[in-house]
Protein backbone atom coordinates (compact mmCIF):
# COMPACT_ATOMS: atom_id res chain seq x y z
CA UNK A 1 0.00 0.00 0.00
CA UNK A 2 1.60 3.06 -1.07
CA UNK A 3 2.57 6.34 1.47
CA UNK A 4 1.72 3.97 4.75
CA UNK A 5 3.20 4.49 7.84
CA UNK A 6 2.91 3.58 11.38
CA UNK A 7 4.38 4.12 14.51
CA UNK A 8 5.44 1.53 17.30
CA UNK A 9 2.57 1.49 19.46
CA UNK A 10 1.84 0.36 23.52
CA UNK A 11 -0.34 -2.19 24.72
CA UNK A 12 -3.24 0.28 26.29
CA UNK A 13 -5.93 0.03 24.80
CA UNK A 14 -8.18 3.40 24.59
CA UNK A 15 -11.86 3.95 24.67
CA UNK A 16 -12.49 4.81 20.68
CA UNK A 17 -10.06 3.80 17.51
CA UNK A 18 -10.61 6.44 15.09
CA UNK A 19 -10.47 6.46 11.72
CA UNK A 20 -10.46 9.76 9.47
CA UNK A 21 -11.39 9.36 5.88
CA UNK A 22 -10.32 12.52 3.31
CA UNK A 23 -10.55 11.59 -0.64
CA UNK A 24 -7.65 13.05 -2.08
CA UNK A 25 -8.23 16.06 -4.64
CA UNK A 26 -11.92 14.67 -4.86
CA UNK A 27 -13.44 16.58 -7.00
CA UNK A 28 -10.30 16.62 -9.85
CA UNK A 29 -10.30 13.05 -8.76
CA UNK A 30 -14.16 12.29 -10.20
CA UNK A 31 -13.34 14.37 -13.16
CA UNK A 32 -10.52 11.41 -13.65
CA UNK A 33 -13.32 8.86 -13.48
CA UNK A 34 -15.56 10.66 -16.00
CA UNK A 35 -12.23 11.62 -18.50
CA UNK A 36 -9.40 8.79 -17.80
CA UNK A 37 -7.14 10.84 -20.20
CA UNK A 38 -6.78 13.42 -17.51
CA UNK A 39 -5.36 10.94 -15.21
CA UNK A 40 -1.56 12.39 -14.38
CA UNK A 41 -2.48 15.79 -16.28
CA UNK A 42 -2.58 19.20 -14.65
CA UNK A 43 -5.90 19.52 -13.64
CA UNK A 44 -7.83 22.40 -12.21
CA UNK A 45 -11.67 22.22 -11.28
CA UNK A 46 -13.44 25.96 -10.32
CA UNK A 47 -16.34 26.97 -8.74
CA UNK A 48 -18.27 29.52 -10.45
CA UNK A 49 -15.83 28.61 -13.91
CA UNK A 50 -17.50 27.98 -17.41
CA UNK A 51 -15.56 26.30 -19.93
CA UNK A 52 -13.37 28.73 -21.96
CA UNK A 53 -13.74 31.28 -19.94
CA UNK A 54 -11.39 33.13 -17.17
CA UNK A 55 -13.47 33.86 -14.28
CA UNK A 56 -14.34 31.90 -10.85
CA UNK A 57 -11.92 30.51 -8.31
CA UNK A 58 -10.15 27.16 -7.85
CA UNK A 59 -11.62 24.87 -6.41
CA UNK A 60 -9.41 22.64 -6.13
CA UNK A 61 -6.16 21.16 -7.93
CA UNK A 62 -4.77 18.13 -8.78
CA UNK A 63 -1.00 17.56 -7.52
CA UNK A 64 0.02 17.76 -10.64
CA UNK A 65 -1.30 21.43 -11.11
CA UNK A 66 -0.52 22.17 -7.83
CA UNK A 67 3.28 21.90 -8.69
CA UNK A 68 2.69 24.82 -11.23
CA UNK A 69 1.76 27.06 -8.09
CA UNK A 70 -2.26 27.09 -8.69
CA UNK A 71 -3.90 27.20 -4.81
CA UNK A 72 -7.16 26.69 -3.52
CA UNK A 73 -9.21 29.83 -3.88
CA UNK A 74 -6.65 31.25 -6.21
CA UNK A 75 -8.80 33.15 -8.99
CA UNK A 76 -8.82 30.90 -12.18
CA UNK A 77 -7.61 34.24 -14.31
CA UNK A 78 -4.49 33.91 -12.18
CA UNK A 79 -4.36 30.26 -12.49
CA UNK A 80 -4.31 30.64 -16.23
CA UNK A 81 -1.61 32.75 -16.13
CA UNK A 82 0.21 30.13 -14.22
CA UNK A 83 -0.61 27.46 -16.26
CA UNK A 84 -2.66 27.74 -19.31
CA UNK A 85 -5.40 25.96 -20.60
CA UNK A 86 -4.38 22.66 -22.51
CA UNK A 87 -7.19 23.35 -25.04
CA UNK A 88 -6.28 27.07 -25.88
CA UNK A 89 -2.64 26.75 -26.39
CA UNK A 90 -1.10 27.98 -29.22
CA UNK A 91 -0.71 25.45 -31.85
CA UNK A 92 2.76 25.84 -32.24
CA UNK A 93 3.69 24.47 -28.57
CA UNK A 94 0.76 21.28 -28.83
CA UNK A 95 0.36 19.15 -25.98
CA UNK A 96 3.00 21.51 -23.57
CA UNK A 97 4.07 20.24 -20.18
CA UNK A 98 3.61 23.71 -19.15
CA UNK A 99 -0.47 23.40 -19.76
CA UNK A 100 -3.53 22.00 -17.98
CA UNK A 101 -6.95 21.42 -18.11
CA UNK A 102 -9.85 23.10 -16.48
CA UNK A 103 -13.23 21.38 -15.40
CA UNK A 104 -16.02 23.40 -14.29
CA UNK A 105 -17.70 22.22 -11.23
CA UNK A 106 -20.12 19.91 -11.42
CA UNK A 107 -21.82 19.43 -8.20
CA UNK A 108 -24.33 16.68 -8.64
CA UNK A 109 -21.95 14.24 -10.27
CA UNK A 110 -19.43 14.92 -6.79
CA UNK A 111 -22.37 13.93 -5.03
CA UNK A 112 -23.18 11.04 -6.64
CA UNK A 113 -19.85 9.14 -6.63
CA UNK A 114 -19.49 10.58 -2.76
CA UNK A 115 -22.77 8.61 -2.08
CA UNK A 116 -21.43 5.34 -3.26
CA UNK A 117 -17.86 6.07 -0.86
CA UNK A 118 -20.45 6.65 1.85
CA UNK A 119 -22.01 3.32 1.60
CA UNK A 120 -18.78 1.76 1.84
CA UNK A 121 -18.05 3.67 4.85
CA UNK A 122 -21.36 3.37 6.94
CA UNK A 123 -21.15 -0.78 6.20
CA UNK A 124 -17.67 -0.18 7.83
CA UNK A 125 -18.65 1.46 11.07
CA UNK A 126 -21.13 1.58 13.49
CA UNK A 127 -20.62 5.72 13.66
CA UNK A 128 -19.72 7.73 10.94
CA UNK A 129 -19.84 11.35 11.04
CA UNK A 130 -19.77 12.92 8.08
CA UNK A 131 -18.07 16.36 7.70
CA UNK A 132 -18.19 17.10 4.28
CA UNK A 133 -18.72 15.62 0.71
CA UNK A 134 -15.25 14.29 0.85
CA UNK A 135 -13.96 13.55 4.84
CA UNK A 136 -15.09 11.16 7.13
CA UNK A 137 -14.53 10.24 10.63
CA UNK A 138 -15.52 6.53 11.40
CA UNK A 139 -15.76 5.03 15.14
CA UNK A 140 -14.65 1.70 14.34
CA UNK A 141 -13.84 0.42 18.12
CA UNK A 142 -16.03 -2.30 17.93
CA UNK A 143 -14.74 -3.40 14.50
CA UNK A 144 -11.16 -4.18 15.38
CA UNK A 145 -8.48 -3.35 17.82
CA UNK A 146 -5.10 -1.57 17.67
CA UNK A 147 -3.75 -5.02 16.63
CA UNK A 148 -5.46 -5.34 13.38
CA UNK A 149 -6.20 -1.92 12.87
CA UNK A 150 -4.27 -1.44 9.91
CA UNK A 151 -4.87 -4.40 8.11
CA UNK A 152 -8.88 -2.88 8.82
CA UNK A 153 -7.96 0.14 7.14
CA UNK A 154 -5.76 -1.05 4.32
CA UNK A 155 -9.08 -3.16 3.42
CA UNK A 156 -11.33 0.05 3.73
CA UNK A 157 -8.96 2.32 1.29
CA UNK A 158 -8.74 -0.54 -1.12
CA UNK A 159 -12.72 -1.46 -1.02
CA UNK A 160 -12.58 2.25 -1.94
CA UNK A 161 -10.47 2.63 -4.60
CA UNK A 162 -11.94 -0.74 -6.24
CA UNK A 163 -15.22 -0.11 -5.80
CA UNK A 164 -15.91 3.51 -6.16
CA UNK A 165 -12.66 4.44 -8.89
CA UNK A 166 -10.91 7.13 -5.85
CA UNK A 167 -7.88 7.62 -3.77
CA UNK A 168 -8.75 8.04 -0.49
CA UNK A 169 -5.80 8.97 2.73
CA UNK A 170 -6.90 7.43 6.23
CA UNK A 171 -5.91 8.56 9.24
CA UNK A 172 -5.93 6.34 12.60
CA UNK A 173 -5.81 7.06 16.21
CA UNK A 174 -6.89 7.33 19.21
CA UNK A 175 -8.75 10.81 19.05
CA UNK A 176 -10.55 12.64 16.55
CA UNK A 177 -8.03 16.22 16.27
CA UNK A 178 -4.88 13.13 16.16
CA UNK A 179 -6.83 10.70 13.41
CA UNK A 180 -7.50 14.02 11.08
CA UNK A 181 -3.76 15.14 11.29
CA UNK A 182 -2.61 11.68 10.76
CA UNK A 183 -4.53 11.54 7.43
CA UNK A 184 -2.90 14.57 6.43
CA UNK A 185 0.24 13.04 6.98
CA UNK A 186 1.04 11.12 4.22
CA UNK A 187 -0.98 12.31 0.94
CA UNK A 188 -1.73 10.98 -1.31
CA UNK A 189 -2.86 7.65 -1.03
CA UNK A 190 -2.04 7.87 2.50
CA UNK A 191 -2.48 5.49 5.77
CA UNK A 192 -0.84 6.59 9.44
CA UNK A 193 -1.49 4.81 12.50
CA UNK A 194 -1.05 6.64 15.72
CA UNK A 195 -1.37 4.11 18.81
CA UNK A 196 -2.56 5.16 22.17
CA UNK A 197 0.46 7.02 24.21
CA UNK A 198 2.20 8.34 21.00
CA UNK A 199 0.23 11.03 19.90
CA UNK A 200 2.03 13.72 21.51
CA UNK A 201 5.55 12.32 20.10
CA UNK A 202 4.05 12.22 16.83
CA UNK A 203 2.88 15.44 16.77
CA UNK A 204 5.55 17.40 18.22
CA UNK A 205 7.94 18.14 15.38
CA UNK A 206 4.99 20.08 13.61
CA UNK A 207 4.65 22.94 12.66
CA UNK A 208 2.13 24.97 15.02
CA UNK A 209 -0.22 25.58 12.27
CA UNK A 210 -1.00 21.15 11.81
CA UNK A 211 -2.49 21.25 14.87
CA UNK A 212 -6.32 20.78 15.21
CA UNK A 213 -8.21 24.27 15.34
CA UNK A 214 -4.77 26.17 14.95
CA UNK A 215 -5.43 28.04 11.33
CA UNK A 216 -3.13 30.55 9.83
CA UNK A 217 -4.16 33.78 11.92
CA UNK A 218 -3.75 31.68 14.89
CA UNK A 219 -0.70 30.15 14.04
CA UNK A 220 0.76 33.61 12.72
CA UNK A 221 -0.17 34.98 16.63
CA UNK A 222 1.22 31.76 18.62
CA UNK A 223 4.79 32.50 16.22
CA UNK A 224 4.78 36.34 17.26
CA UNK A 225 5.20 34.71 20.76
CA UNK A 226 8.03 32.52 20.39
CA UNK A 227 5.63 29.28 19.72
CA UNK A 228 6.81 27.41 16.50
CA UNK A 229 5.99 23.86 16.87
CA UNK A 230 3.21 21.40 18.29
CA UNK A 231 5.56 20.34 21.05
CA UNK A 232 6.90 24.45 21.54
CA UNK A 233 2.86 24.89 22.36
CA UNK A 234 2.00 21.39 24.17
CA UNK A 235 4.77 22.51 26.66
CA UNK A 236 3.66 26.24 26.70
CA UNK A 237 2.13 28.29 29.33
CA UNK A 238 -1.83 27.28 29.36
CA UNK A 239 -2.61 30.58 31.45
CA UNK A 240 -0.64 32.73 28.63
CA UNK A 241 -2.56 31.10 25.89
CA UNK A 242 -5.78 31.80 27.65
CA UNK A 243 -4.77 35.17 28.12
CA UNK A 244 -4.40 35.71 24.46
CA UNK A 245 -6.92 33.76 22.80
CA UNK A 246 -9.41 33.08 25.81
CA UNK A 247 -10.67 29.55 26.29
CA UNK A 248 -9.67 28.51 22.73
CA UNK A 249 -6.26 29.11 24.14
CA UNK A 250 -6.65 26.37 26.31
CA UNK A 251 -8.08 23.69 23.88
CA UNK A 252 -5.42 24.03 21.31
CA UNK A 253 -2.91 23.54 24.35
CA UNK A 254 -4.84 20.23 25.05
CA UNK A 255 -4.88 19.44 21.01
CA UNK A 256 -1.15 19.68 20.88
CA UNK A 257 -1.28 17.29 23.63
CA UNK A 258 -2.84 15.01 22.12
CA UNK A 259 -5.85 15.31 24.73
CA UNK A 260 -9.29 15.70 22.97
CA UNK A 261 -12.23 13.59 24.56
CA UNK A 262 -14.78 14.39 21.93
CA UNK A 263 -16.59 11.18 20.43
CA UNK A 264 -17.46 10.03 16.88
CA UNK A 265 -21.31 11.46 16.57
CA UNK A 266 -23.32 11.94 13.62
CA UNK A 267 -23.49 15.43 12.11
CA UNK A 268 -27.02 17.13 13.48
CA UNK A 269 -28.84 19.04 10.83
CA UNK A 270 -26.37 22.41 10.05
CA UNK A 271 -27.38 25.91 11.21
CA UNK A 272 -26.25 27.42 7.92
CA UNK A 273 -24.41 27.15 4.78
CA UNK A 274 -21.16 29.33 4.00
CA UNK A 275 -18.33 29.14 1.42
CA UNK A 276 -15.49 31.36 2.06
CA UNK A 277 -11.70 32.74 -0.44
CA UNK A 278 -9.15 34.30 -0.04
CA UNK A 279 -7.37 36.40 -2.46
CA UNK A 280 -3.56 35.98 -2.24
CA UNK A 281 -2.56 39.33 -1.68
CA UNK A 282 -5.01 42.28 -0.73
CA UNK A 283 -7.09 43.75 -3.94
CA UNK A 284 -9.06 46.60 -4.41
CA UNK A 285 -10.57 45.51 -7.67
CA UNK A 286 -14.52 45.73 -7.05
CA UNK A 287 -14.78 43.93 -10.20
CA UNK A 288 -12.72 40.96 -8.84
CA UNK A 289 -14.38 40.65 -5.86
CA UNK A 290 -17.83 40.74 -6.97
CA UNK A 291 -16.75 37.98 -9.27
CA UNK A 292 -15.65 36.47 -6.37
CA UNK A 293 -18.67 36.35 -4.22
CA UNK A 294 -21.28 35.74 -7.44
CA UNK A 295 -19.00 32.00 -7.44
CA UNK A 296 -19.86 31.53 -3.86
CA UNK A 297 -23.29 32.69 -3.74
CA UNK A 298 -24.04 30.49 -6.39
CA UNK A 299 -22.09 27.41 -4.71
CA UNK A 300 -23.70 27.71 -1.32
CA UNK A 301 -27.55 27.56 -2.59
CA UNK A 302 -26.68 24.84 -4.99
CA UNK A 303 -25.27 23.05 -1.49
CA UNK A 304 -28.52 24.16 0.53
CA UNK A 305 -30.31 22.72 -2.58
CA UNK A 306 -29.11 19.22 -2.27
CA UNK A 307 -29.36 19.17 1.19
CA UNK A 308 -33.44 19.91 1.04
CA UNK A 309 -33.52 23.04 2.98
CA UNK A 310 -34.77 26.62 2.92
CA UNK A 311 -32.98 29.80 4.23
CA UNK A 312 -34.45 32.74 5.46
CA UNK A 313 -31.47 35.04 5.94
CA UNK A 314 -28.40 35.89 3.27
CA UNK A 315 -25.30 36.88 4.92
CA UNK A 316 -21.83 37.79 3.39
CA UNK A 317 -18.34 38.66 5.17
CA UNK A 318 -15.77 40.68 4.05
CA UNK A 319 -12.07 40.87 6.14
CA UNK A 320 -10.18 43.39 5.50
CA UNK A 321 -7.09 44.61 6.54
CA UNK A 322 -4.93 43.91 9.43
CA UNK A 323 -7.76 41.27 10.04
CA UNK A 324 -10.72 42.90 10.28
CA UNK A 325 -13.87 40.77 10.03
CA UNK A 326 -16.97 42.70 8.50
CA UNK A 327 -20.32 40.53 8.18
CA UNK A 328 -23.56 41.82 6.51
CA UNK A 329 -26.94 40.14 6.44
CA UNK A 330 -30.74 40.52 5.43
CA UNK A 331 -33.29 38.61 6.61
CA UNK A 332 -36.77 37.84 4.37
CA UNK A 333 -40.17 37.25 5.54
CA UNK A 334 -40.10 33.61 5.24
CA UNK A 335 -37.60 31.02 3.94
CA UNK A 336 -36.99 30.19 0.43
CA UNK A 337 -34.76 28.04 -1.99
CA UNK A 338 -33.83 30.91 -4.49
CA UNK A 339 -29.91 31.34 -5.93
CA UNK A 340 -30.96 34.29 -7.94
CA UNK A 341 -32.67 35.73 -4.54
CA UNK A 342 -29.00 34.92 -3.12
CA UNK A 343 -26.56 35.90 -5.51
CA UNK A 344 -28.70 39.66 -5.53
CA UNK A 345 -28.59 40.07 -1.66
CA UNK A 346 -25.18 39.21 -1.65
CA UNK A 347 -23.72 41.91 -4.00
CA UNK A 348 -25.99 44.06 -2.71
CA UNK A 349 -24.52 43.80 0.95
CA UNK A 350 -21.21 43.64 -0.60
CA UNK A 351 -21.56 47.52 -1.98
CA UNK A 352 -20.93 48.76 0.95
CA UNK A 353 -17.15 47.64 0.71
CA UNK A 354 -16.91 49.13 -2.75
CA UNK A 355 -13.63 50.90 -2.01
CA UNK A 356 -12.31 48.12 1.11
CA UNK A 357 -9.00 46.18 0.20
CA UNK A 358 -10.13 43.05 0.78
CA UNK A 359 -8.23 40.00 1.92
CA UNK A 360 -11.47 37.33 2.06
CA UNK A 361 -14.88 37.31 1.46
CA UNK A 362 -18.04 34.50 2.19
CA UNK A 363 -21.48 33.88 1.73
CA UNK A 364 -23.70 32.38 3.91
CA UNK A 365 -27.56 30.96 4.34
CA UNK A 366 -28.44 30.48 7.40
CA UNK A 367 -31.62 30.14 9.55
CA UNK A 368 -32.67 26.76 7.46
CA UNK A 369 -35.48 24.44 7.32
CA UNK A 370 -35.65 21.01 6.71
CA UNK A 371 -39.15 19.98 6.87
CA UNK A 372 -40.80 23.18 5.81
CA UNK A 373 -40.72 22.56 1.58
CA UNK A 374 -43.45 24.64 0.54
CA UNK A 375 -41.85 27.64 -0.25
CA UNK A 376 -43.30 31.33 0.76
CA UNK A 377 -44.16 33.58 -1.99
CA UNK A 378 -41.42 36.05 -2.58
CA UNK A 379 -44.34 38.86 -2.95
CA UNK A 380 -44.07 41.39 -0.52
CA UNK A 381 -40.92 40.22 1.20
CA UNK A 382 -39.60 42.61 2.91
CA UNK A 383 -35.21 42.59 3.47
CA UNK A 384 -34.31 43.69 7.04
CA UNK A 385 -30.30 44.68 6.94
CA UNK A 386 -29.26 43.11 10.22
CA UNK A 387 -25.23 44.71 10.48
CA UNK A 388 -24.46 41.65 12.97
CA UNK A 389 -21.10 42.82 13.80
CA UNK A 390 -19.81 46.28 12.19
CA UNK A 391 -15.72 45.52 12.32
CA UNK A 392 -15.07 42.65 14.35
CA UNK A 393 -11.83 41.25 14.95
CA UNK A 394 -11.62 37.70 15.62
CA UNK A 395 -9.24 34.96 15.02
CA UNK A 396 -10.55 33.52 11.99
CA UNK A 397 -8.73 31.28 10.14
CA UNK A 398 -9.13 29.69 6.37
CA UNK A 399 -11.44 26.62 5.88
CA UNK A 400 -10.33 24.21 3.17
CA UNK A 401 -10.20 20.59 3.80
CA UNK A 402 -6.16 18.80 3.22
CA UNK A 403 -6.37 17.82 -0.30
CA UNK A 404 -6.88 21.73 -0.42
CA UNK A 405 -10.19 21.95 -2.11
CA UNK A 406 -12.40 24.27 -0.16
CA UNK A 407 -14.79 23.33 2.18
CA UNK A 408 -18.43 24.61 3.74
CA UNK A 409 -18.06 25.71 7.00
CA UNK A 410 -19.69 28.17 9.56
CA UNK A 411 -18.32 32.08 9.44
CA UNK A 412 -16.20 32.46 12.38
Amino acid sequence: MPGRGRLPGTDRRPEQVVCHVDMDCFYAACERLREPELRGEPLVVGMGYEAGDDAGAVATASYEAREFGIESAMAISEALELLPRREETDPEIGDSEDTGYYRPVDMSYYESIAEDVKAILHDSADVVREVSIDEAYLDVTDRTGWDGVEEFACDLKRRIEVDVGVVASVGVAPTMSAAKIASDADKPDGLVVIEPGDVREFLGPMDVEAVHNVGPVTARELQEMGIETAGELAESDPDRLADHFGERGREIYRFARGEDTRSVTPRADPKSFSRESAFPDTIDDHDRVRERVQALADTVAERAAREGALYQTVGIKVVTPPYDVNTRARSLSGPVDDPELVEAIALDLLTEFETARVRKVGVRVSKLSFTEREQVSLDGFVGTDDRVQGSDRRHGDKSTDASGQLTLSDFC
